[in-house]
């Protein structure tokens, strides 16, 4: 299963037919099904044959490494500390800040997955990098979340800002070179004709860090995600909403089969909600990034 070799959705052999098979009894081969069935790489029906789940190649690749820990690089994100506070021990956050970087952490082995919202410049997001840089590791998106960008200013927007086009000559609080949304934002500013390197402001390593800085006056505006502004006093202008998503190989699939439990987990989901500024509807989504596959918005 975890090889493809029996896909989602076949069908195992029958229980009697298989412990002829194997030369065993049918109660060792019900016990197999049973383990298999509560590590959810199968599913079992009265009368029908057991099938492999959606899910079954992650799912085995898990139970053959059950204490495997997945090392996780990439992109800042509020609800993501959410997440990785209800995770605990299953997830190691190392110490790669940045889409660039994560994405390079786990194309040299030191991480399992990255964060990633990078937006290509045909405006879809990821897939383009993932195939490029890990490309040769049959690449996986595990979607986590859309999530709300935009203007963090001062309340009443004092300077009337509803674009990057007011940017150019303000103290722009930014994240650091490499970070997704840095990349967004030096394309939002080539986009209104104005050059990214005359734009001035603190390079800060968290979306928090950007808030703080223009709830202290360091910074006119920032840029950055809706979470956690309003106890701040500050308002957020939106620009546009992205997929939020970990960028991974086949073989840490199994390794991720923790991060697919909590996020389905309603609790979970109702944390990350509360935050404002994120979309879960196809939160916990899987795909195959293919080399001939067709990009999707």
């Amino acid at each position: 299963m975890r090889s493809g070799e029996l896909a989602a959705g076949a069908e195992l052999p029958g229980v009697r037919e298989y412990a002829r098979t194997l030369g065993t009894t049918s109660s060792t081969v019900v016990r197999a099904y049973r383990y298999l069935a509560d590590g959810a790489v199968i599913t079992m029906a009265d009368r029908r044959r057991a099938q492999v789940t959606g899910e079954g190649a992650i799912a085995a690749a898990r139970l053959l490494e059950p204490g495997r820990v997945f090392r996780l690089a990439g992109s800042d994100d509020p609800a993501l500390s959410v997440l990785l506070n209800w995770l605990g021990t299953a997830v190691e956050p190392v110490g790669v800040r940045g889409s660039f970087p994560g994405l390079r952490a786990v194309a040299r082995g030191e991480a399992d997955g990255a964060v990633i919202h990078l937006r290509h410049r045909d405006g879809v997001y990821n897939e383009a990098f993932v195939r490029s840089v890990l490309g040769r590791d049959e690449p996986h998106l595990l979607h986590l979340w859309r999530r709300e960008q935009g203007l963090i200013v001062p309340a009443g927007n004092p300077r009337g800002l509803t674009s990057a086009a007011g940017l150019g000559g303000l103290q722009v609080a930014r994240r650091e070179v490499g970070a997704g949304t840095r990349a967004l934002l030096d394309q939002l500013l080539l986009a209104q004709g104005t050059a990214p390197d005359k734009v001035a402001g603190p390079e800060l390593s968290s979306h928090m860090e950007i808030a703080f800085a223009v709830a202290l006056g360091i910074a006119d505006v920032g840029v950055g995600v809706r979470a956690g502004l309003a106890d701040l006093g500050l308002e957020f202008i939106p620009l546009l909403w992205e997929p939020y998503e970990i960028a991974l190989g086949r073989g840490a699939l199994g390794a991720a089969q923790p991060l697919l439990a909590a996020l389905r987990d309603p609790a979970v989901q109702q944390s990350v909600t509360a935050l404002d500024g994120y979309d879960i509807a196809h939160t916990g989504t899987v795909r195959l990034v293919g080399p001939d596959r067709p990009s999707e918005g």
